[in-house]
């Protein structure tokens, strides 16, 4: 049987298959159109990192308060202080230790004096003379020794039977010393987390006085959810990515204000390496790979008794942008910025680190 066809049929088929091919075309122009418009969005936010979010009203503002449950953040906290540091402390910045003079600090009441050695290795022992108790500190250091300002007596591993060094090691960035804590087993060598590339970054180190103890410090950087309401000139946008994080890491993503108007938004790790150290990683967003480090150093009792601590905070900035290296070369000029703004933090961290220490201190309780 032959199939015979009219014209009119002819124009019926005709007209199908011009829809037809208007259908794909259409539906081909469209994601080619999504594609690149989702390349011309990454490559803007390769170029600017900065997202309008807009700061709302303190009226208007959320409180954090249901979701910072105290019993949260105490589990966290106690996962944390149950790892050993191995009786390390940080010291203070590798770039304050200079090859010609020494530095003393004081740990759990102890003092302690740090210099290089010929091979530039941090050197550490105790921070007294055994000649007559003359604080080594800001003396002369030749051939390796530290020379005593009070009568040149020249001190260093091996020179005497009364005065043992310690084992000190810097990372770098820090100084860190090891001395015999309680509770604490001897390591090797601290726990230092990982960091971006020495040559792909810069860092900044800030150090804070507190009437606290160290655990304070590590428990108010296991609050993140205060962050939006305490340091509301900082951050906004801030959630705590509940399937993302542990009782060993808190998975966070928040926006750091540039202005009222705009911020940077990153997606953030916290996690504890040991005891007296919590480290900030950003694992996504501007800067991934960055690191902000804060330790905390108990110094000893003050004049009434009441605890002293050391926070150290070391900024380590990293970024895969080509204009980074512009930064990295202007950042004898940018330290001080990234300082400032890390101190401003600070202010209101170390009031609430001593609140905690204060109220415990007078055995008052809260979010038991």
């Amino acid at each position: 049987m032959t199939l015979r066809t009219t014209p009119e049929t002819s124009r019926h088929d005709r007209s199908d298959a011009d829809a037809a091919v208007r259908h794909v075309a259409g539906g081909l122009t469209e994601r080619i159109s999504q594609r690149i418009s989702q390349r011309v969005s990454g490559r803007m936010a390769e170029v600017n990192p900065l997202r309008r979010l807009p700061v709302e009203p303190r009226d208007r503002l959320e409180g954090t308060w249901r979701q910072a449950r105290p019993a949260r953040i105490r589990r966290a906290f106690e996962v944390a202080q149950g790892r050993d540091p191995g009786g390390w402390h940080v010291v203070g910045a590798s770039s304050e230790l200079r090859p010609t003079r020494s530095v003393t600090r004081t740990v759990g009441g102890r003092e302690v004096v740090l210099w290089r050695g010929e091979d530039g290795r941090a050197l550490a022992g105790p921070g007294a003379c055994p000649h007559l108790g003359a604080l080594l500190e800001d003396c002369e250091v030749m051939h390796g020794k530290v020379y005593c300002r009070w009568h040149g007596l020249a001190l260093g591993e091996g020179t005497r039977k009364d005065w043992l060094t310690y084992p000190a090691h810097d990372d770098g960035v820090l100084l860190w010393v090891r001395l015999p804590t309680e509770g604490e087993t001897p390591t090797e060598a601290p726990t230092i987390t990982r960091r971006p590339p020495v040559d792909a970054s810069f860092a900044t180190v800030i150090a804070e006085r507190g009437t606290c103890e160290p655990a304070d410090v590590i428990a108010n950087r296991l609050d993140p959810w205060h962050g939006t309401w305490y340091h509301p000139y900082a951050f906004s946008h801030l959630t705590v990515d509940d399937s993302a994080s542990s009782d060993e890491v808190l998975t966070v993503d928040v926006a750091f204000r540039v202005s009222r108007t705009w911020g940077v938004p990153v997606r953030a790790e916290f996690a504890c390496p040991d005891a007296r150290t919590i480290v900030m990683t950003i694992v996504d967003g501007e800067g991934t790979g960055s690191v902000v480090e804060t330790h905390a150093t108990f110094v000893g009792p003050d004049a009434q008794g009441r605890p002293v601590t050391i926070m150290t905070e070391a900024t380590i900035a990293h970024s895969e942008r080509k204009g980074f290296r512009v930064a990295r070369a202007l950042a004898g000029v940018i330290r001080p910025a990234v300082a400032s703004t890390a101190r401003q933090l600070w202010v209101d961290d170390m009031a609430y680190a001593e609140r905690r220490w204060l109220l415990r201190s007078r055995g008052e309780t809260y979010g038991a």
